[in-house]
């Protein structure tokens, strides 16, 4: 989940001047960045194995 204080961070670290879609897309990003750290927290993703085994079925 992103916070108010985590947005307001990625906007202090752009430049002076940004267009709205530059703002729109770092801020996507940061969410999916957020996501991902709590997937990995509850252990919800694959191991590289579990990954490779996954690849192997779609031949």
């Amino acid at each position: 989940m992103l916070t108010k204080d985590k947005v307001k961070e990625l906007i202090d670290h752009m430049p002076d001047t940004f267009s709205v879609d530059d703002v729109v897309e770092e801020i996507i990003l940061l969410q999916k960045i957020e996501i991902a750290r709590k997937q990995v927290q509850d252990g919800d993703f694959l191991t590289e194995d579990e990954l490779d085994a996954e690849i192997a079925k779609w031949n």
